[in-house]
């Protein structure tokens, strides 16, 4: 007699659960030996540093060293925090993460779309390549690629000279610092930001687009209603974790500029905890500033993961 219903599997025993993670390690150990050199990384430069943050609330001295330091409370943040060239830091960086939130974010997903519709493989790779190709340059080679083409001296203007066009130098002016490391950024990166959004491109099912296109729907209407629906849950994540990153806006980028603009366009919070902390030697107060940047971070990513899950979507985990 056939049974209605077929019984539940019979939960794995503690003695017979060894064995088979015995066996799931053999199979998968090539692929965690690889990951070890990623992971000692992840624990050197990440997590070990973080026990340094301690020296945010003591009077720190490389003399003295972390165990001798005295500790001072919330002292330090208290002169942070009446630091007036801390807050044009802070303001700084909200309107640079988000002018680079505006602008930049869209493009690789635009560039993600773009090379989707070619048809043709051998374009797509002759493409792919050379929008990947900025992301390996230095920010070193970058700027100065940018002050050759838009500087006092660079191309740009020694075509507006020979015309009598007149001149202008982008490279030096505060007042479009913010569009200026944006396109920077755009230039630099956009071209490695599409990896992700290619490979939800290619993860949706092409029968969606078969029957769509024998429905009578247009290009327009199945990018619409088929590929963004289906990368709606990676641009919602890659939001969040943009939101989550978005006081971190180039420190080296900052740095290489900072002199050419001046000090209250191009101070970060990182270029602001690097010269009055470091080379300062006001450990302590980088180390706040640093520790509030690495806070109000966290804060900002909470709370993108919260609205994608109002939106819908599972954002970083799901709730």
């Amino acid at each position: 007699m056939t049974a209605l219903h077929e019984a539940p599997p019979a939960q794995q025993k503690p003695d017979e659960a060894a064995p088979v993670r015995k066996n799931r390690f053999r199979r998968d150990r090539s692929l965690l030996l690889m990951v070890i050199p990623a992971l000692v990384l992840l624990i050197v430069f990440n997590y070990v540093p973080m026990f340094g943050t301690a020296t945010a609330f003591q009077r720190y001295s490389i003399y003295a060293g972390f165990w001798h330091s005295p500790w001072v409370g919330l002292e330090t943040f208290r002169q942070l925090f009446s630091d007036s060239l801390f807050w044009s830091a802070l303001g700084n960086t909200l309107l640079l993460s988000l002018v680079q939130l505006v602008f930049y974010f869209p493009i690789p997903i635009a560039l993600a779309l773009l090379l989707h519709s070619i048809m043709s493989s051998k374009v797509r790779t002759i493409v792919q390549s050379v929008v990947y190709l900025p992301h390996f340059f230095s920010w070193v080679l970058a700027v100065t690629i940018f002050q050759q083409m838009l500087g006092g001296a660079g191309a740009l203007n020694q075509f507006l000279r020979e015309h009598d066009l007149g001149t202008f130098d982008v490279m030096t002016n505060p007042d479009t610092f913010a569009l200026l490391v944006t396109s920077q950024v755009i230039w630099k990166e956009a071209g490695w930001g599409i990896i992700v959004f290619l490979a939800a491109l290619a993860a949706i099912d092409t029968q969606l687009y078969e029957a769509a296109a024998a429905d009578g729907a247009g290009r327009w209407r199945r990018l619409w209603h088929i590929t963004l629906p289906g990368i709606r849950g990676v641009i919602v994540l890659m939001l969040v974790l943009r939101l989550g990153n978005v006081l971190t806006v180039g420190f080296e980028q900052m740095l290489i500029q900072r002199g050419a603009v001046g000090r209250d366009a191009a101070e970060v919070l990182d270029t602001y905890a690097y010269f009055y902390g470091v080379v300062n030697a006001n450990f302590s107060l980088g180390a706040a500033a640093s520790l509030f940047k690495g806070v109000l971070s966290l804060l900002f990513l909470l709370a993108a993961n919260k609205i994608a899950h109002l939106l819908g979507e599972d954002g970083l985990y799901r709730r």
